[in-house]
């Protein structure tokens, strides 16, 4: 391939994946959550204590909170720039795994690792929407890589000590991401591989006095000032938000064992058929009894962080998101050799896809509700039509240059089509903004009523609306409503109202203020006569005047 060609495929790989930051609606609850903690932290000028509705928040560690404040402060508060760590670093993973492949396996390799990270479904999406989850990746994907740069038979002593480094900052980054998995994943993969390996003396080769140092003095300093500032911080962070998370279900978000399995296939696609027919060449490079053995690595990596999560009492989709970068690399070495016949199952399940989009479309209202209108889902139609489209031309295409002995082209083809079939997807998924999304509801209320006064109370009766305070740029009284917000409420009682006949009293002796609910809540208030002016409503919220 010609160095033209080369910059001209990652000049259009970089617009597709920086398309539609902007230009989507930030949606409930992850994005409106860590779109607003930073927003409060860049006014409020504590960078310290993260704060959800102006109520410590202590669920989560800072780094991507002082990431996007900084990009709020840099460039200014807008979807795009809450994104736009998420968007960042899930591209920094894909260079990583560039660089790692490339240094491991050759040029091909890298190019193929990297194609097919950037254009796996799950990796693809987690990138373009704002939550944790891709930060976290991002470390920990530096983490394997730097342990694999190290521990390659050609390295230097130097090379050894300098990879192992960039190994715990990794982890520390990971930790200051997301909490302690940051460094219990990788600690479990090392000990797994090791016996597998029969090397027990890789522990003295990731230098962990040294490696703890460099992590104490990089993810430290935030944990000691918050547990010193915030007494409450240590027993809720490390047990609640940890050890309750895996142990029990107290977060309400259990799973079977497999619940796992369909992200896993499905996050896969375009790949997940191709990445089955290399199966036998993983396992078989993997049993190789060798002094440095990257596939077995790769291998526990992602049997480990499956396993860990699929055993967990608390489970979300993206949990098993840093499995995807170990999936490329075990594909890398051996995907430009992939038989013409797995490309054509590959075009074979995209016409399935193509089928089953065609009768969701025609069956549009079987996903219809009373919060999500059929013409909201009607509006995805081109969309779909476009995900269809590109994820067939790609595939054929694919098979067509696999079928001439063709190398890169098929994958770099198939990339290209996943990238812009997803993009088409998160494109088509703001069609349902009206109902995910409180943008367009502000909008409307300051189209038709003026900007609402930022000196009057504004009240969230029985709910909270994530993306609300971010689209209102300032925060909200809660009536009778604590859930994540709970020890914020248990540490700052004043800042809430506890019952609904509690605001009532409050309301009415008020001049002026606004307030937010359900629809159900507004009615049965409504109907005990609270003088409520109505200034705008959507599927799922009210929000009124004092009138």
């Amino acid at each position: 391939m010609t160095r033209a060609r080369t910059f001209g495929l990652l000049a259009l790989f970089l617009l597709v994946w920086f398309t539609g930051l902007e230009s989507r609606k930030l949606i409930r609850p992850d994005e409106g959550r860590y779109a607003e903690i930073p927003r409060e932290m860049a006014v409020s000028g504590d960078w310290l204590t993260p704060r959800l509705n102006d109520l410590s928040y202590f669920e989560k560690p800072p780094l991507q909170y002082w990431a996007t404040a900084t990009a709020y402060e840099t460039f200014g508060k807008a979807n795009w720039t809450a994104r736009l760590w998420s968007a960042l670093t899930g591209l920094f993973g894909v260079a990583i795994t560039f660089f790692i492949a490339r240094r491991i396996y050759g040029t091909s390799a890298g190019i193929a690792a990297a194609a097919i990270l950037a254009s796996s479904l799950w990796y693809f999406a987690i990138a373009h929407i704002n939550t944790l989850d891709m930060g976290l990746t991002c470390f920990m994907t530096l983490t394997l890589a730097a342990f694999l740069y190290a521990e390659r038979s050609d390295a230097t002593a130097r090379e050894r000590f300098a990879g192992m480094m960039v190994a715990w900052a990794g982890m520390a980054l990971a930790t200051l991401s997301k909490g302690l998995i940051g460094i219990v994943l990788p600690s479990g993969v090392l000990f797994f591989y090791s016996i597998w390996q029969r090397d027990w003396r890789i522990w003295d080769r990731v230098h962990i006095g040294y490696g703890l140092l460099l992590f104490m003095a990089i993810a430290a300093p935030w944990f000691v000032c918050m547990s010193l500032v915030n007494p409450e911080f240590g027993p809720f962070f490390f047990f609640h938000e940890h050890l309750d998370r895996w142990t029990s279900t107290a977060h309400r978000r259990e799973g079977a064992p497999w619940y796992f399995v369909p992200f896993l296939l499905g996050g896969l696609s375009p790949w997940t058929l191709i990445f089955a027919s290399r199966l036998p060449y993983v396992w078989t490079a993997a049993a190789q009894r060798r002094p440095f053995n990257p596939e077995r690595l790769l291998v526990v990596w992602c049997a480990f962080i499956f396993a860990f999560f699929s055993l967990s009492g608390s489970k979300l989709p993206s949990y098993i998101l840093p499995m995807f970068p170990g999936l490329a690399l075990l594909m890398a070495p051996s995907v430009t050799m992939t038989a013409p016949r797995v490309h054509g199952w590959n075009l074979a399940a995209a016409f399935v896809l193509a089928l089953i989009s065609i009768f969701a479309v025609l069956d549009i209202d079987r996903f219809a509700t009373d919060e999500m209108p059929v013409q909201l889902f009607l509006g995805m139609r081109p969309w779909l039509a476009m995900m269809v489209a590109a994820l067939l031309t790609g595939t054929a295409l694919a098979l067509h240059w696999r079928s001439q002995a063709a190398t890169l082209k098929p994958i770099l083809v198939t990339a290209l089509s996943g990238v812009i079939a997803w993009q088409a997807v998160a494109l088509g998924y703001d069609e349902l903004s009206p109902a995910t999304s409180s943008y367009h509801l502000v909008r409307r209320v300051e189209q038709q009523h003026g900007p609402l006064r930022r000196d009057l109370p504004f009240y969230s009766v029985q709910t909270y609306e994530q993306t609300l305070p971010f689209y209102l740029d300032r925060t909200l009284t809660l009536v009778d409503f604590y859930d994540e917000m709970n020890l914020g409420l248990e540490i700052e009682p004043r800042k809430g109202i506890e019952t609904l006949y509690a605001f009532g009293q409050v309301w009415r002796a008020l001049p002026a203020g606004y307030a937010t609910m359900k629809p159900e809540v507004f009615d049965q208030l409504a109907a005990a006569d609270l003088p409520m002016r109505e200034l705008a409503r959507d599927t799922r919220r009210v929000i009124v005047s004092r009138r």
